[in-house]
């Protein structure tokens, strides 16, 4: 059952890697910058949403409990209004899941309305399918309301824009033969000309949280609204070191300072 389980998420990663390449064509370029002909190794994946059904947080990690992970984490982000989860799998090829979701209900009345639009514009039984996860946008929504909800929410925003598909994919850096430190990766990444959020520095977290973590800033692509066409920030790519919580076990966690820093990467105001 297990190697069922393992291979239906390694073919569902296969698909999300296809989907997220289309709108991170610069995820290519980190693979030839970083790997240098030897495979990359994704330490995990993130996912956004909103605290609505049908597709909450809660609805959507039942595809991940199919595929074989269970829940290993829990977050709050009160300054950004979210909460999250992350998943791992017993398979340790598998990267782990972060998942998180806006709480609609602590924005204003305009917000609220915008999004619930916003989803009840989705077929409920296209949720149930695995394929949902990297399935886009199920809404048109304008220009305006766009820019609306960037006032309140950069992640409402986002997700207006883009839906549900990856948010990012992550470099293991302690799976990436030739580097030892994030600074050195970073130092790569930037002198083949990358940019990388430096919001809260560009290393967020240090060995003592066990955890350090970089990002490129987000590509920018082409968004067909409603109304009018405009270029904006789509996804983007994260690097993370991980250190020892015991003898030869690193740790599988996240920091929740670190990662309200991470979603900035996507941040289309200056």
């Amino acid at each position: 059952m297990s190697a069922s389980n393992s291979s239906a998420a390694h073919s569902f990663f296969e698909a999300l890697w296809a989907d997220y390449i289309k709108r991170t064509p610069s995820a290519s370029k980190v693979h030839e910058v970083l790997g240098e002909g030897h495979d990359i190794i994704n330490d995990h994946v993130a996912f956004r949403t909103f605290n609505i059904a049908p597709v909450n947080l809660a609805a959507l990690t039942g595809h991940f409990e199919a595929m074989g992970y269970f829940a290993n984490g829990d977050y709050a982000f009160e300054q950004k209004k979210l909460r999250a989860k992350h998943f791992e799998h017993s398979d340790p090829t598998l990267p782990k899941i972060f998942i998180s979701e806006l709480l609609v209900e602590e924005f204003s009345p305009e917000l609220q309305a915008i999004v619930h639009d916003m989803v009840a514009g989705i077929d409920v039984n296209a949720v149930t399918k695995p394929e949902f996860l990297y399935s886009g946008t199920h809404w048109q929504v304008s220009h305006k309301q766009y820019e609306q909800l960037l006032e309140e929410s950069e992640y409402a925003a986002w997700m207006s824009a883009f839906g549900f598909c990856a948010n990012h994919f992550t470099v293991s850096v302690n799976e990436l033969p030739g580097y030892s430190t994030l600074e050195s990766v970073n130092q790569k990444l930037k002198d083949s000309g990358f940019t990388l959020n430096t919001s809260g520095g560009e290393i967020k977290g240090s060995p003592d949280v066990f955890l350090e973590q970089s990002s490129t800033m987000a590509d920018h692509t082409s968004v067909q609204f409603s109304d009018r066409e405009a270029v904006i920030p789509s996804c983007f790519y994260e690097f993370a070191k991980r250190y020892e919580i015991a003898e030869g076990k690193l740790y599988t966690g996240f920091v929740a300072a670190s990662a309200d820093k991470i979603f900035e990467s996507t941040n289309a105001k200056k």
